[in-house]
């Protein structure tokens, strides 16, 4: 077998794979993980059920593999975005803003879906975990770089501040909350977290 058609192999695979991990989100946001079985998931991926079996052991596997799909995605957005920020009480604000672009919408819903499932399966929680902190540790050190002027410690609780307040309010945005209100949450943290970034960045060492 030639180069190229081993490359053209593993374009079909990675392609395979790709188009369930994407079906795997999908079927998560329209009907929940309750409903989202591997027959539904190979429907609209287009494959047959040994395509998934060729991929993944478990099904547990598979929503790892997929939420960590997404969130690479996601990873490389925050981590384009957030190098442009200027750095500063502005550059916080908008880093903010930019958490809760990220961490709400589709893979918020994604994710809560299998928070909640993961809280009476031991094998969905081991599988999901690790790829909910490699995000987190990821898009921590970005942030660290816009709050440059602050101790470690002190950039790393206003980023897990902002992620614990963005993840409840779009929680909040799934059951039906008031938009206004979840505005005014978020602009009153920026509002904290500049003046904690502020205090910190000027106080004597």
């Amino acid at each position: 077998m030639t180069a190229a058609a081993h490359r053209t192999q593993a374009q079909r695979r990675e392609q395979t794979r790709t188009a369930l991990l994407d079906a795997t989100i999908d079927c998560l946001v329209d009907v929940g993980y309750a409903r989202t079985s591997v027959q539904e998931i190979c429907a609209r991926a287009g494959v047959s059920k040994g395509a998934v079996q060729h991929h993944f052991t478990a099904k547990a596997e598979l929503m790892a593999a997929a939420v960590e799909h997404l969130t690479t995605k996601l990873r490389r957005q925050l981590a384009a975005s957030l190098d442009e920020l200027p750095s500063g009480g502005t550059g916080v604000a908008a880093a903010i803003d930019l958490l809760w672009t990220g961490y709400s919408g589709t893979l918020s819903t994604a994710v809560t879906e299998l928070w909640v499932a993961a809280r009476t399966d031991p094998e969905l929680r081991a599988a999901i975990r690790p790829v909910d902190r490699a995000l987190g540790r990821a898009t921590l050190e970005h942030v660290t770089q816009v709050a440059g002027e602050l101790p470690p410690e002190r950039a790393e609780m206003l980023f897990w501040l902002t992620v614990n307040l963005t993840r409840g309010l779009a929680l909040d945005a799934e059951l039906g909350g008031d938009p206004n209100r979840r505005r005014q949450l978020l602009e009153e943290w920026k509002r904290i977290a500049v003046l904690l970034y502020q205090d910190a960045a000027t106080a004597p060492s």
